[in-house]
């Protein structure tokens, strides 16, 4: 059996949902503002600051899951070719 299209189909699976996930953080993101809230009356826009962190911090790890994924089936890819020039070269 050929691995070689396995290979790039998880490769290309895992930069996939590593795009998604950067692309979904940074629209949840990009209402969000570092604000420091010292009166009462700012409440809501208070709470609606709370609610996108909290969802922000939630998916943190399957973000840094994602970069993780995508960095190893990189050095798959890297060292199933790196193995096959040495091999070819014996």
């Amino acid at each position: 059996m050929n691995w070689v299209p396995v290979i790039w189909s998880v490769w290309g699976a895992s930069i996939l949902f590593m795009a998604i996930m950067v692309l979904y953080a940074s629209g949840l993101a990009k209402n969000e503002e570092d604000q420091l809230f010292l009166a009462d009356s700012s409440s809501h826009e208070k709470t609606e600051q709370s609610a996108i962190s909290a969802r922000i911090e939630k998916i943190e790890p399957v973000k840094k899951a994602s970069y993780f994924l995508a960095v190893a089936t990189t050095l798959v890819v890297v060292a199933y070719y790196v193995f096959d020039m040495i091999s070819q070269f014996k």
